[in-house]
């Protein structure tokens, strides 16, 4: 039966996909390094006529070629594989031809004697790699049958190795790689492939596969039958999910004993062109210099696809589709088709012109195939960055400006410059500097951040005396430096007038902190010196008068025309207001302009010392042992002049009273010190005056007699005086002594005598009884009203007695009135008259007599002078408010009657009573 072309074509593209599966063993494995052993095709795939007859060769040759004569023999040549496998196609419908080919297997050794073992019994491999027909029609033990048509599987086995050769073995069972296209629509489940056991025409064998896929997640994608052996994918699949998979197909008997050993089966998906391409981001930025050449490199984009690389369905390919703007070109940028990378393709970028440039981008699978492919686009945004190819030009080639003269950090002219470049960077930030016309640096030029304009700024004062104007020349250049082949322009250099007004300007002294130097004690009147100031304003008649500012003793005047310091009392170097023998005055120098301007200057008078102080004697005050030889005292002297007119010193005893250097001597010791001792062998305790003459060095010479007090007393053996000893010193005797302790217990024994009477009169004060001691009764009594006590812990009366009794059955048939203290109003009280709300000025004395006559009439009232209570106010006041009485000013009102009603209207008569006078 002749094969149809269909049949060709899928038996050729099955042994196409799955290989050959011959094998060749050598007794010697051994691995040489410049040699790699082995077959030298990994595949070999031959097209076999059923025609064929027993013994014709499949290939003769060494190499997969195509050969030059179709009657015999077709060469599958890989490196043409479509054209190879169309000519096969085309042959074997035709039976013309018959393919065939030879095997070559290398062991990097010289062993001779190589032999090719095949398990298809339909076909036999000779010892120089030729495979012939052994017959027609072969024998299959083991087969695998594959969807849509089955087909034959050779089923090779590994024979092992050893140096005297191979010894054949049990063949392991093999199925070749199964190739599933994902996206299949099905039906499903769909057949894979069907495995088999020889021996299942003995026994009944289970067949059942595991892995990932089947037993294993994914579960169930694939599964088997296990009588049939037919394996079926279940679900459609998907590469990019899982691109291969790994079972293991076992067969066992019905007990579970394994049959035959587990074959694994290796699925791989077939892809398909199902995913387009993807940018790893929608929009990239990048940026290329303005003015760059053609080829510059800008950027690259980057698009992935998740289809198999390896095809042409993962081959992504780029192109740009538009550019935005056209300007200067409509292709001012390419693209490498594989890598992506965006580079210029024209020359002309100008970021004056064109900042930024929009560029789509579109990537294509299958090899950037339009009309297959599927593709995707994204955004390349590309800025021209500045470069500093704009020099900065001034708008105007001469500026001005003016200045008051002696004025530093004024701005005096703005120097305004124009850069194309791009603002607030380096390219366009400006520097000034000077070229000529300040030579003494009066002047600099700052730059301003915001307006990048020149502020033309005196950093040094100028003299409108010395120079009335300048004329400069300035540059400007860029932070940055100019790019290759750009020029300076020369609108980058301009000029600068600048005119210096004149001020008037304060008077100076040439020579401030002027030093003098003259001896002290120069007497009133005298003429020192000649301070006068400059008037710096040559070109205006000014004149100038001088004043004294700062003259701490007063010691000196200051001539207010000409300048001459003049003394007004004696100069004295020993005064506190001279500081390391300088004395210092401040004087004031003002002219007439307007508005005047004044200057100070300062005098220094060094005063040089003369011989006008007498030493004194140093210590004023000693103690000494009434023995000799057991002390002695050091003096020494103080002089408020300086070297030379201080020592050394002369000490000595005056001659007179002669007693001084009849007990004393003085022992000189060097030229500042001196010692005092006692000259006699005893001398009384008590306190001495002893005159020393203390003569200095000066020329001439003064002396000053001082007096040292020297207490004389008792020593001990360590020569200290002993506590009686200084008090005998002292001169206190036993007497005084005496006298002293006794004033002293006197003065204690007035103290207590003065506490106890202190505390017996407390104790009488706490007996006495309120109102019934006659000592305390109000009648015919003078009481006293300015004692104030210590408040209320200081009062000892017992206030009980001036409580209303709770219970006085004698006071029910009293009338009414002006009740006593020891009384409770009963019935009605006594109409006392009700001080109106508007005060008249009369009204406090109507209202004070109008109480006493209503107090007279009192039937109740004792026969002698009782207390009457008159704040008692009951259960609410018919008075008015304090706050209503006001004080008149009219003068309307005589109250010079107050001073008739005794000393307790006293305040009030001289509050109102003193009319005008106060």
């Amino acid at each position: 039966m002749r094969p149809g072309p269909g049949m060709l074509l899928q038996l050729v593209l099955w042994l196409w996909s799955f290989g050959g599966f011959a094998r060749a063993h050598n007794g010697d494995l051994t691995v040489r390094p410049t040699c790699k052993p082995g077959f030298s095709e990994d595949d070999y795939t031959a097209l076999v006529s059923q025609n064929i007859v027993e013994g014709q060769k499949l290939l003769k040759g060494k190499s997969l070629e195509l050969c030059g004569s179709f009657r015999n023999v077709l060469c599958l040549h890989r490196k043409d594989m479509w054209k190879s496998l169309f000519l096969a196609i085309l042959a074997l419908s035709l039976n013309i031809v018959t393919p065939l080919w030879k095997m070559q297997f290398s062991d990097c050794s010289e062993t001779k004697g190589i032999r090719y073992e095949t398990d298809n019994l339909d076909f036999k491999v000779r010892t120089d790699g030729t495979i012939y027909a052994t017959q027609e029609k072969g024998k299959r033990n083991v087969s695998a049958d594959l969807l849509p048509q089955p087909g034959d599987v050779l089923l090779p086995w590994r024979h092992p190795q050893n140096f005297h050769g191979l010894r054949r073995q049990k063949r392991d069972w093999v199925i070749p790689p199964i190739n599933v296209p994902e996206n299949s629509r099905g039906p499903f489940p769909q057949q894979l492939v069907r495995i088999r056991s020889d021996k299942d025409s003995e026994i009944h064998i289970r067949y059942s596969i595991t892995g990932v896929g089947a037993d294993q997640p994914p579960m169930e994608v694939f599964n088997i039958d296990p009588v049939s052996g037919r394996m079926y994918v279940t679900r459609p699949m998907d590469r990019e999910e899982r691109a291969s998979y790994h079972l293991r197909a076992h067969a066992v008997d019905m007990n579970g004993n394994k049959v035959e050993n587990p074959i694994d089966l290796y699925i791989y998906v077939i892809d398909m062109n199902d995913n387009r391409p993807e940018f790893i981001n929608q929009v990239y930025n990048g940026s290329v210099d303005e003015g760059s050449k053609p080829g510059t490199y800008v950027m690259t984009v980057t698009a992935n696809d998740a289809d198999d690389s390896t095809t042409a369905n993962g081959m992504v390919r780029y192109r740009i589709v538009t550019q935005t703007p056209q300007s200067p070109s409509q292709n001012m940028f390419t693209i490498n088709s594989e890598t992506g990378d965006i580079v210029t393709v024209a020359a002309g970028l100008d970021r004056e012109k064109v900042q930024q440039y929009t560029v789509i981008v579109q990537a294509t699978d299958m090899e950037g195939n339009l009309n297959y492919g599927l593709s995707n686009t994204a955004t390349a945004i590309i800025m021209v960055t500045d470069v500093n190819d704009n020099p900065p030009e001034f708008t105007a080639s001469t500026y001005s400006g003016e200045v008051p003269e002696n004025r530093v950090e004024v701005v005096v002219a703005n120097l305004t410059v124009m850069d194309r470049d791009q603002p607030h960077s380096p390219n366009w930030n400006a520097v000034y500097r000077i070229i000529s016309g300040d030579p003494s640096g009066h002047f600099t030029i700052r730059t301003d951040p915001v307006t990048n304009e020149g502020l033309v700024t005196v950093v040094r004062a100028v003299d409108y005396e010395m120079n009335r104007a300048f004329m400069l020349t300035v540059m400007v250049s860029n932070q940055a430096p100019l790019a290759s082949g750009i020029q300076m322009s020369f609108q980058s250099t301009a000029g600068v007038t600048i005119s210096v007004t004149d001020v008037n300007e304060p008077p100076y002294f040439p020579a401030n902190h002027r030093l003098i130097r003259l001896e002290e004690g120069v007497p009133t009147g005298t003429a020192l010196t000649t301070f006068s100031a400059v008037d710096p304003d040559r070109f205006m008649q000014q004149a100038v008068r001088y004043s004294k500012l700062s003259d701490p003793a007063n010691w000196l005047s200051i001539n207010a025309t000409n300048g001459q310091i003049t003394t007004t009392a004696v100069l004295d170097r020993e005064s506190a207001y001279v500081k390391n023998n300088v004395y210092e005055a401040t004087f004031l120098a003002a002219d007439n302009g307007i508005p005047p301007a004044s200057g100070t200057g300062t005098l220094q008078i060094y005063l040089i010392d003369i011989n006008d102080n007498a030493p004194e004697l140093l210590p004023k005050e000693a103690q000494i042992c009434e023995k000799p030889n057991l002390n002695v005292i050091n003096i020494t002297a103080a002089d408020a002049d300086i070297d030379p007119n201080v020592g050394p010193f002369v000490f000595e005893l005056p001659s007179v009273p002669s007693a001084i250097r009849k007990n004393w001597t003085i022992t000189r010791l060097n030229g500042d010190y001196a010692q005092l001792s006692l000259r006699i062998m005893y001398l009384e305790a008590g306190v001495y005056d002893v005159p020393i003459i203390v003569t200095d060095s000066g020329n001439p010479p003064l002396f000053n007699m001082s007096i040292i007090k020297v207490k004389v007393c008792p020593c001990d053996e360590n020569g200290d005086c002993t506590t009686i000893g200084a008090v005998a010193a002292a001169g206190l005797g036993t007497g005084a002594i005496i006298a002293i302790l006794i004033c002293i217990i006197i003065l204690l024994t007035m103290v207590l005598l003065f506490v106890v009477w202190m505390k017996r009169r407390e104790k009488e004060r706490h007996t006495k009884q309120l109102l019934i001691d006659p000592e305390d009764d109000v009648r015919d009594n003078i009481l006293k009203y300015d004692e104030e006590g210590g408040g209320e812990e200081d009062q000892d009366y017992d206030l009980s007695q001036l409580q209303q009794p709770e219970s006085m059955e004698h006071v029910l048939n009293k009338a009414n009135g002006v009740r006593r203290v020891d009384e409770r109003p009963i019935g009605a009280e006594p109409q006392y008259p009700i001080r109106p709300v508007i005060p008249h000025p009369g009204d406090i004395g109507d209202f004070i007599n109008e109480g006493l006559r209503a107090a007279d009439n009192d039937p109740t009232a004792p026969p002698y002078d009782s207390l009457l209570v008159f704040d008692y106010e009951g259960s609410g006041s018919t008075a008015g408010s304090v706050s209503s009485l006001n004080s008149s000013s009219s003068g309307d009102q005589d109250y010079d009657y107050l001073n008739d009603w005794g000393p307790r209207f006293k305040k009030l008569a001289d509050m109102y009573g003193g009319g005008e006078e106060d």
